[in-house]
């Protein structure tokens, strides 16, 4: 406490903050002239009323132990809301007691702290959208140092909060763009504008990261860039799509390719067939019937090819019937059965019995079927693994069939997984197959508005899911 202090309050008028005299019974003495200037209220309008009047409900008991106690106390700090002439003002009271000509007085200084406050509620609302966004959202320093990840980015890429804070975007970069590309970049934002493109991360665990970003620059109020805010919309879903479509419109391409290229084959092939069959008739030469044997079983195997891509590239005149899957499934196992490399293989079969008939062509979907466990016993037989089994399995989930081949073959590698619905694609050896049954079983399950998904692990398996919408 000071006493016998004295001053001119005109001292004051200056300060940029507004400043009280007040008595210990809390009526106002004196104040500063910036005071009008921010509570709109001329100085006649506020002398010899309290403190208290101008003082926001909710913070009025706070703001009365500043009388209360400035017998015990030498001064302190309360935040308040004062009521101004158009609206409610944030302020930092700083308030200290002292004695002038013999009486207690109480000294205030009032901070508006409004514009604080709502810089402050404006973040909180940011954070508080940003930790709850479905969209990845990361900001780096000016120096490209990320300094916050919304929940949504660490979910998304993999890493931890504490792996990423501090470190630069580049350790989740794929590599897989230019340097001119991140210069445009950069070039785009330090000029102060918003960059938007599509950018290919790499996650943690090593599967790529599709995104549509948009980065943008923070702003001081000097319009110095203080650092960078990206927001990542996860693109993955369009980018299979896009895969799904090019792959498609490339299989169409190819049937088209294919109806060509039985045209041109099949005639001069037939007089091949017709000549050798002559020959054998008119030749009683041993070796000769024994090349032209051969001749005439590779033209049946050339004939066998073509028809595939007749098949495949001809619309289906088949007719449409309520089919039972499971039945189809069970005939052609039995089919399958009925070959010598089928003799040590185990077939477990689980069948949903409430499966509806669909609305099929009978013979393609079962050559579907026949095609897969073709491809499944080769597996097998290639592998010498004990154990030798193929799972079938039917189940409806939502509006849709699911049926699974799963085989213990000996897996395909990951990079073939994306090719082996392509035509003449095998990774069987050469003469043992054409590479022409999972197009054709592709293009069968297209043409009934399904879907077929591989999934693989080299020596351990593979899994053929196939997906047929039930028209109920």
């Amino acid at each position: 406490m000071y006493d016998n202090f004295k001053f001119d309050f005109k001292i004051f008028d200056n300060f940029h903050d507004m400043c009280f005299i007040i008595s210990h019974n809390g009526v106002i003495l004196n104040l500063n002239s910036t005071l009008k200037e921010t509570l709109g209220f001329d100085k006649k309008d506020i002398i010899n009323k309290k403190l208290f009047d101008f003082i926001d409900e909710p913070y009025l008991e706070k703001s009365k132990s500043i009388v209360n106690n400035h017998l015990e106390t030498k001064g302190g700090n309360i935040f308040v809301k004062i009521r101004g002439k158009t609206g409610l003002v944030d302020a930092d009271l700083t308030y200290m007691p002292f004695t002038y000509n013999g009486k207690r007085n109480i000294f205030i200084l009032a901070r508006d702290i409004t514009e604080d406050k709502n810089k402050e509620l404006k973040f909180r609302r940011f954070y508080s959208v940003a930790n709850k966004t479905i969209n990845s959202i990361q900001i780096t320093d000016e120096n490209g140092k990320m300094i916050y990840v919304n929940p949504a980015f660490v979910k998304a890429i993999g890493y931890s909060e504490e792996e990423l804070l501090g470190k630069n975007p580049k350790v989740f970069g794929s590599g897989k763009h230019s340097k001119k590309f991140w210069e445009n970049m950069w070039n785009t934002i330090n000029s102060g504008k918003v960059w938007a493109g599509e950018i290919e991360d790499r996650k943690k665990s090593g599967e790529p990261f599709y995104t549509q970003a948009i980065i943008s620059p923070i702003t001081d109020d000097d319009g110095k860039i203080t650092g960078y805010l990206g927001i990542y919309n996860d693109i993955a879903e369009k980018k299979m799509l896009e895969k799904n479509l090019i792959h498609s419109q490339k299989m169409e391409n190819i049937g088209i390719l294919a109806a060509g290229i039985a045209h041109e084959v099949g005639n001069p092939l037939a007089s091949i067939s017709a000549l050798v069959q002559v020959v054998q008739r008119t030749s009683s030469e041993e070796f000769t019937i024994e090349k032209l044997e051969l001749v005439k079983s590779q033209v049946k195997r050339i004939s066998k090819t073509i028809r595939d891509l007749v098949d495949f590239s001809r619309p289906s005149n088949y007719e449409l019937r309520l089919t039972d899957i499971n039945k189809n499934i069970l005939d052609a196992v039995e089919i399958i059965k009925a070959g010598i490399k089928v003799k040590n293989i185990e077939f477990i079969l689980k069948l949903n019995s409430e499966i509806p008939p669909i609305s099929l062509v009978q013979d393609q979907i079962e050559q579907v079927f026949i095609n897969i466990l073709i491809n499944a016993i080769d597996a097998i037989a290639d592998d010498n693994k004990d154990l030798k089994k193929i799972f079938i399995s039917t189940d409806i989930i939502k509006d849709n069939l699911i049926i699974t081949f799963e085989d213990t073959g000996i897996g395909i590698y990951e990079e073939d997984i994306s090719k082996i619905f392509e035509p003449f694609f095998t990774t069987k050896e050469e003469g043992k197959g054409t590479g022409l049954g999972l197009w054709i079983t592709y293009g069968i399950i297209k043409s009934f508005q399904g879907d077929i998904k591989v999934e693989s692990t080299k020596s351990e398996g593979s899994k053929f899911i196939l997906t047929l919408p039930i028209n109920k």
